[in-house]
């Protein structure tokens, strides 16, 4: 592969770094800009903080659920394009994928021996 291949790609990048930055420009030049402190106030779904908001203490295991949602997600990701060219990979790629999915099994299992599956605390 030459340097050459890759101009297009170069000129693709630099095109959304372009448009990227001029859009952020104009977009600071033309929107109003009036803080006060009531509008500078965190807020949850229209209402004021309250509870644990207040605080800024939030539990966790809803983000680490989704987490490991995208994870088990980019597995079946992987594993549906592995299915259809099971033939032609043949013996080494049967391997790479068991050892993918074993990966995620010992994953899977630290999560769940660490409590993260678990909802109540």
């Amino acid at each position: 592969m030459t340097a050459m291949e890759f101009l297009p790609v170069l000129f693709m990048i630099a095109g959304v770094v372009l448009v990227t930055g001029v859009t952020l420009f104009v977009s600071s030049l033309l929107r109003p800009s009036n803080p006060y402190p009531a509008k500078n106030m965190p807020y949850e779904c229209g209402m004021d903080a309250a509870g644990e908001a207040a605080a800024g203490r939030f539990r966790v295991p809803f983000f680490i659920l989704a987490i490991l949602l995208v994870v088990f997600d980019v597995e079946a990701m992987f594993l549906f394009p592995w299915a259809v060219v099971l033939k032609e990979i043949g013996l080494v790629g049967y391997i790479e994928m068991f050892i993918f999915i074993l990966l995620l099994l010992v994953g899977f299992a630290y999560a769940w021996l660490k409590g993260a599956l678990e909802w109540e605390a």
